[in-house]
């Protein structure tokens, strides 16, 4: 059987794009695509990377992509500031409306617009707990570094960092500058947007940031 030229074409994009390959979910020019929520952190492009400046007396910032992704792998590079707290959210929410959410040993009465779910912890502080598992306005430390001393030793100060970050089904792998971090089996939340958070700082006024490059996404 004879296969038309656009025919093939359009069956090899959709082996392609089963496949699965790596797509920036950043164009290194702006923030065309994603979608500020909770405070009022300044989010800003420079040199090809995205900038978090905190900003005194507002909440947790985040910068969310525009739609939702579910079985992924997910892998960054970030540069934080030694007194900055951060994270990366994945398989997150924001709801229009307050909405009660329960889980199995507590209650939350979630505000419209709170963002929340599964965040990797960027911990540059001394208790190093960067590549572990929070759960931002639900459960809390869902995954801590507290036993992983391999881990908390692979973070580098004042250094660029990276992570992988894998979702698939019911489970939630970490690594942090190849070595691997947390390991959670969860079913709470299956689907969700990828998000770059700026911790609040209350009213200090010192200048903290933290930069992240190179963000790519394969879809599983």
């Amino acid at each position: 059987m004879r296969v038309h030229g656009w025919f093939a074409a359009f069956i090899g994009l959709a082996l392609s794009c089963r496949a699965g390959e790596p797509v920036a979910l950043f164009n290194g020019r702006d923030l065309a695509g994603w979608v500020q929520r909770g405070g009022k952190a300044r989010y800003s492009v420079e040199n090809g990377e995205i900038v978090g400046h905190a900003v005194p007396g507002t909440p947790n910032s985040f910068l969310c992509t525009g739609r939702a992704y579910t079985n992924f792998v997910l892998e960054l590079e970030f540069l934080p500031h030694r007194d900055l707290n951060s994270g990366v959210q994945v398989r997150s929410e924001a709801f229009d409306v307050p909405r009660r959410i329960v889980s199995k040993d507590r209650t939350n009465n979630m505000a419209a617009g709170r963002v929340h779910g599964y965040q990797v912890e960027i911990d540059p502080s001394q208790r190093a707990w960067t590549g572990g598992i929070y759960d931002e306005a639900r459960r809390g430390w869902l995954v801590d570094l507290k036993t992983n001393a391999a881990a908390r030793a692979a973070f580098k100060p004042d250094a660029w960092n990276t992570f992988r970050i894998e979702c698939m089904d019911d489970r939630i792998r970490t690594w942090l500058n190849g070595v691997p971090a947390a390991d959670l089996r969860d079913g709470m939340t299956r689907s969700g947007f990828v998000a770059l958070q700026v911790h609040g700082i209350g009213k200090r006024t010192n200048d903290l940031s933290i930069r992240w490059r190179n963000l790519r996404i394969e879809e599983r």
